[in-house]
């Protein structure tokens, strides 16, 4: 599973692009070349000392002092026919040729103080949202995810599929905001799910329990010891606590769709708490059943009855799309939504997975790829 956009190798700890090591010395024979051919009075030389700085971006501090050397001795010895160089000229590339070797040491501890930290980023981001596995349980699996913010793998939005003694149990779910800022939001939800998939009996269950993690999130949040200071220090009247300055802890609150195949059913069982129901695809249709709506999860406005199950039969190669409003609120350049649904009977076709043909679609349809999180999630019973 794919989660993230491409980018450049050198923001994984790669090595640097082919062409940007090869440049340094094509320019250096060029150069000499060049000053060969040209007549005598006309000096070239001095371009090489440009040189060392480049090669110090492709190049560690070894590399970049042969260039540096190669570079004052062209230079320095008026023999060779490339430069005549002398006294302050010379002391000038040479402090360039130093400063270019410094630069060079310093980038590769950067480098890898970058790679480093990028590791324990990705290995913690993935312990929260895992990939999905190919089949879980009896349900086969495809997900997708893309994160808003360039450089990460989890946002706000979230999905899961885990087994458990009531059956296969799915998750699909928005948080309140995106990006980093979500990540604890999310972290706690997929927490509760993982336990209700064991513990609770009923799908609705795991709603309600869902919930309760957000209320009392919240409920954490404005009891905290920072919230409590910054609204007592001086000079932060009206700013504590939310964004807005009305001094009170702003809601978590997130829209989640749970799914349940139960065992030896051939339907699936969809509680929805905010969020947009599922689409059914059956042979060339594409369908949305039709699913009892109940609020946000976080809110406490549901009481007890958090929401209602509703079970869909489903048929021999049925497949369930669920998606984050991050796919039917992309726009195209004339501000009109993308359309999911009206799509999806020409992208099921494509070999490559469903998933991929409506996130390369997405990417057309916007030019370049929407600003929310997107999450998308196919699950499908065996066809035997």
């Amino acid at each position: 599973m794919r989660r993230r956009r491409e980018e450049p190798g050198w923001l994984h700890g790669k090595p640097p692009p082919r062409w940007a090591r090869i440049a340094p010395p094509v320019a250096l024979v060029v150069l000499v070349l060049a000053q060969g051919i040209t007549p005598g009075d006309i000096e070239l030389g001095y371009f090489l000392a440009g040189l060392p700085p480049v090669a110090a971006f492709a190049y560690g501090a070894a590399g970049t002092a042969v260039f540096a050397g190669i570079v004052l001795l062209l230079l320095g010895v008026s023999s060779l026919g490339v430069g005549h160089a002398q006294g302050a000229d010379l002391a000038t590339v040479a402090v360039i040729a130093l400063l270019s070797v410094v630069i060079a040491w310093v980038r590769r501890r950067r480098d890898a103080q970058l790679v480093s930290v990028r590791t324990v980023a990705e290995a913690a981001q993935l312990a929260v949202l895992p990939p999905v596995p190919v089949r879980v349980g009896a349900v086969r699996c495809a997900g997708l995810y893309r994160a808003a913010q360039r450089g990460t793998l989890v946002g706000g939005d979230l999905y899961d599929v885990r087994v458990g003694p009531y059956g296969v149990r799915a998750l699909v779910g928005d948080v309140q905001g995106h990006g980093l800022a979500a990540v604890g939001t999310v972290a706690a939800l997929l927490g509760a799910f993982r336990e209700g998939v064991l513990d609770d009996k009923e799908l609705v269950g795991v709603a309600a329990r869902l919930d309760r993690r957000l209320l009392a999130d919240t409920a954490g949040a404005a009891d905290t010891p920072v919230a409590a200071g910054a609204a007592d220090s001086p000079g932060s009247a009206g700013s504590a606590g939310s964004p807005d300055g009305s001094g009170e802890q702003p809601e978590l609150f997130a829209t989640a769709l749970l799914l349940e195949f139960a065992p030896g059913l051939d339907l699936v069982r969809i509680v929805s708490c905010g969020h947009p129901p599922p689409l059914l695809l059956r042979a060339s249709t594409v369908s949305e059943p039709t699913v009892e709506p109940g609020p946000p999860l976080g809110l406490g406005l549901a009481g007890p009855d958090l929401a209602v199950a509703v079970d869909v039969p489903l048929l021999p190669g049925d497949r369930l799309l669920a998606y984050t409003d991050g796919v039917t609120e992309a726009r195209d350049a004339a501000g009109e939504f993308y359309p999911l649904a009206a799509r999806l009977p020409a992208l099921e076709t494509d070999p490559a997975g469903l998933v991929e043909a409506v996130w390369q679609d997405l990417l057309e349809f916007t030019a370049g790829g929407p600003g929310d999180d997107v999450a998308l999630l196919v699950l499908s019973l065996p066809e035997a």
